[in-house]
Formats: structure tokens, C-alpha cells, sequence
């Protein structure tokens, strides 16, 4: 089983800590494209760190983000998972799992991400900022990057176990799963119930999928088809709704009453 979640926006800058060694990070064969999109990145943000904001899609008061991307050749590096901050990331609390659902969660836990593809947990990097529908000058936007190469790397990582992906939309753009393997993908969505109304809130859909990412860790739960992944979760105490299979794999609807 690989559980791929989205990063964050927000992160925690280490302070101290090796520079950035892309040599070392998991999923060599993504090694090239991501020099390529961090050469750009760096660029950009050398430059006019008011352009650089605009194209970033930061605010005034964000500038501080651009300086710290110029920096990210030199600037200390940390554990993935200590670095990317946020709701999901905050439930899920990887520092306080036991040391049983630490180690799964160093194979069976990925984390995409617009400047490195994808990440394990372990793997050391620096703060930075860059969006999955960013458009860098002089390479576009970072879809067509990812595509043809983050296929492989989840291949890599899944080795046939089922795929359980929580991306949000920007970043699944980046990559979608072959519709031949869709068997064998699953997606969970929180929608809220009150008075037998359902909605989607986004605070509250980050903060349970990461209690769901830790308990399934924590349970030591290995399900290989998208059915097998809802008994868990159903053993687990949540209510869960499955929706007929599509070409994108089985949606699985995780319907709570209480925020």
C-alpha cells in the first residue's frame, strides 16, 4: 500500500541542517527533473522578488517566501515530515507515532510535491514555496514536467499494492493514475452530515484524512483493493460509502456528524 498525500503550503524553515543534496532523496529517476525544476525556481526568485511574487501567486506581505526560494541550494534541509506543516499534517503527527507506525509510514506513506515529484518522509529538504498550478518562465507549467516521469516512481513505490491517493485536484493533476490499474487505486472524500445534508469543508476534510492516514498506520492495516481499504476504515469507527469503480480508481466517501 502506498498512501500518497498532498503537501502543504505552509512549512517550518529548519534551522540547521545538511544543504539540499537532491543525490539523496527517494526516487533517483526523479532526480533530473527535479534539478530542472529547481534551477528555474531559483532563477525566478533571484530576480525581481515583486515578479517573482506575482508569479508565484504571493501577496505583498510574502516576499520573505521568495528570498527563502532563492536560498533553497544552501538553505538547511530537514525530514519531509518535519517540514511540511498544516491541518492534514498536524492530525496526522507523525513525530508522536509509535515507533511500529513510523517505520510503515517510511514505505507506505508519499507526499507529492511540485518542486521535488514526490517524497518519503525521511527525506531531507528545505522550506520552499511552489504551487502544483505554478507556471515557471522558461520551462511552463509543471504538469507536462511531472507526468511523463512520476508514473514510474509511484510504480516504483506501490509494487502492486493498492494506491490510496488523497491529493488534492492541483496536485493530482500532476499525475493521474493509469486507468488499467484503477482496480487497484482509491480515493477518500470527508463529507460532513447535518440534517441529512452533506458537504465537502476543507479544514475539516484535511484534519480527518490525517487521523485516518494514523490509524491505518497505527493499526498496521495493509488492505490491496479499494473494498478492503473500506472494512478497515469501517473497523476502524468510520462511517464509509463506496461508489461504484471508475477509470480513476474507487471514491470512498467518509461521512462524519461532528467538526
Amino acid at each position: 500500500m502506498l498512501i500518497l498525500l498532498p503537501p502543504s503550503e505552509g512549512k517550518t524553515a529548519p534551522t540547521r541542517g545538511k544543504p539540499l543534496d537532491l543525490a539523496t532523496l527517494s526516487h533517483p529517476t526523479l532526480t533530473e527533473t527535479r534539478s530542472r525544476v529547481l534551477k528555474h525556481l531559483v532563477t525566478l526568485c533571484e530576480g525581481d522578488e515583486r515578479v517573482a511574487a506575482q508569479i508565484l501567486g504571493l501577496g505583498a506581505k510574502q516576499l520573505d517566501l521568495v528570498g527563502r526560494n532563492a536560498m533553497l541550494t544552501t538553505a538547511p534541509t530537514a525530514r519531509a515530515d518535519a517540514v511540511y506543516t498544516g491541518v492534514l499534517y498536524d492530525a496526522l503527527d507523525f513525530a508522536t507515532l509509535t515507533p511500529a507506525a513510523k517505520r510503515r509510514a517510511s514505505t507506505r506513506v508519499g507526499i507529492a510535491s511540485a518542486l521535488f515529484g514526490l517524497l518519503s518522509p525521511g527525506d531531507r529538504i528545505p522550506a520552499y514555496r511552489l504551487s502544483g498550478d505554478a507556471t515557471l518562465p522558461g520551462i511552463g507549467s509543471l504538469a507536462p514536467v511531472w507526468r511523463p516521469v512520476l508514473g514510474e516512481a509511484v510504480a516504483a513505490r506501490l509494487s502492486g499494492g493498492l494506491l490510496v491517493d488523497l491529493r488534492s485536484g492541483m496536485y493530482a493533476n500532476l499525475w493521474r493514475p493509469d486507468p488499467a490499474a484503477a482496480a487497484k487505486v482509491a480515493g477518500v472524500r470527508v463529507l460532513h452530515e447535518v440534517d441529512g445534508r452533506r458537504k465537502v469543508v476543507s479544514h475539516f476534510n484535511k484534519s480527518t484524512k490525517g487521523r485516518i492516514v494514523r490509524a491505518l498506520l497505527e493499526a498496521g492495516a495493509t488492505p490491496r483493493t479499494p473494498a478492503a481499504l473500506a472494512d478497515d476504515l469501517r473497523d476502524l469507527g468510520w462511517h464509509v460509502e463506496a461508489k461504484e469503480p471508475g477509470p480513476q480508481g474507487t471514491e470512498l466517501d467518509v461521512v462524519v456528524t461532528d467538526l
